[in-house]
């Protein structure tokens, strides 16, 4: 399987120029195409330059583009104002919706002694492997699959895979996945490209994928360094990694670890994270500030989310639900509610959730809600701050990425966007 392209290091800035010169390359190798399929990321990888690649994709396929398919995952689909702000210059017509319960085909099964063996005896059953009919069924001669490779909790590092078998899967395969991975441990995966589930998504694509025209093209982004120009967004792209295998993944992954990956010399006793209120409407999206945290701040210490635009749990509305009756417990009393209950058995990706936002009584998480009361935050498990109060104190427009020290002496750790990365504390490495 071959890589067409593959450039970047912790200091290349690559411009809108430089994805269109290198887009338009691996064009011109993979030849005239008369179906073009393009798969990437809904708006909770706004930052992930997919918006102008899908675009510069269209702009060169032109008709041969047929079908968008953002990769929604369990995700709610996206509205028009997000499609244009991401994707402008790509017809809306193009845009399909992923309906991961009802549109999707198990195109294979991995059997359970290949599961238990890459879980390490964890999970024992057998895996299906689904993907949206589109994608299998669509006789596409061309299947882009555009993406951000970045510190994931369910797989360790997000993309490649992880967009077609989980962006695009099916019930059963994302609850699975998800509960193999919060089963294995958050901390053991994150920020790792060589895990359980990604071993199981990448045997998925090459047992059962081989024939299919897939190319991934896959971006690192990060943060500007001092005197560097960044893009509109504030950040600036690392690296541009396009192939048909794994070598292009495995490349991207090192770079995303030495960009996306922050290691801390002292663990933070606060913690101060703001959600973008365009982003993150979900605390299925929002606990990004969990996952992406957890392994930097102090035992007894606390986190303070900032989300002004967190309206509900979960982005599915069973799954908003199940996260109302059972909340973020710890890991135990997540299994015994697994095992007692059917309704939260039967959605593994739930449970693997609620595990996943549990801080497991290590430290405090204190949610500052735009549109959501007291009563739900502290239903779930959390702590309650009014947003108002709260931004007066830690105000996102005076604090910098990193250590702050306020006026009266506190000093805290300040993460504007916790989507972006992964912090830890190396004493706990």
């Amino acid at each position: 399987m071959p890589t067409y392209f593959a450039h970047g290091s912790p200091t290349t800035c690559l411009r809108d120029a430089d994805l269109r010169a290198a887009l338009n390359g691996v064009f011109a190798q993979l030849g005239a195409k008369q179906k073009v399929l393009a798969i990437p990321p809904d708006f909770t990888r706004a930052n992930s330059r997919a918006g102008i690649l899908t675009r510069i994709s269209y702009e060169h396929y032109q008709q041969a583009m047929t079908d968008v398919l953002p990769a929604l995952g369990t995700h709610v689909p996206m509205p028009d104002w997000q499609i244009e702000r991401m994707y402008a210059g790509v017809p809306k017509s193009l845009f399909r919706v992923h309906d991961w319960r009802h549109e999707v085909v198990t195109i294979g099964t991995l059997e359970s002694d290949f599961v238990k063996q890459v879980t390490q005896g964890i999970y024992a059953k057998p895996w299906p492997a689904q993907l949206n009919r589109r994608i299998w069924e669509g006789g596409h001669d061309l299947i882009l699959s555009i993406g951000q490779v970045v510190p994931h909790e369910v797989v360790g590092l997000a993309n490649h895979t992880k967009n077609l078998f989980v962006g695009c899967g099916g019930k059963a395969g994302i609850d699975e996945s998800h509960f193999i991975g919060a089963c294995y441990g958050m901390e053991k995966m994150m920020g790792r490209a060589d895990t359980p589930v990604r071993r199981i998504l990448n045997e998925a694509l090459t047992r059962f994928c081989d024939h299919m025209p897939i190319v991934f093209v896959l971006t690192v982004v990060g943060r500007p360094n001092p005197g560097e120009t960044p893009d509109a967004d504030g950040l600036v792209t690392r690296g541009l990694f396009i192939g048909s295998g794994t070598e292009c993944f495995e490349l991207a992954a090192k770079l995303s670890v030495a960009v996306n990956f922050t290691h801390l010399d002292e663990e933070p006793k606060k913690i101060v994270v703001h959600l973008d209120h365009e982003e993150f409407h979900t605390t299925w999206l929002g606990n990004k500030a969990v996952y992406r945290t957890r392994m930097a701040i102090a035992t007894g210490g606390e986190l303070v989310i900032l989300a002004p635009g967190l309206k509900g749990f979960g982005e599915d509305p069973g799954i908003d639900l199940l996260i109302r009756k059972y909340g973020y417990r710890t890991t135990p009393e997540i299994m015994a509610a697994v095992a007692a209950n059917a309704d939260l058995g039967g959605n593994l990706s739930a449970a693997a959730h609620l595990i996943h936002g549990s801080s497991e009584g290590r430290f405090a998480v204190t949610y500052c809600p735009g549109h959501l009361s007291r009563a739900e935050i502290e239903g779930v498990g959390y702590r309650y701050a009014d947003l108002a109060t709260t931004t007066r104190r830690y105000d996102p427009a005076k604090l910098k990425d990193g250590w702050n020290v306020l006026p009266d002496g506190e000093r805290i750790y300040y993460i504007s966007n916790p989507a972006l990365g992964l912090w830890a504390w190396k004493g706990r490495l």
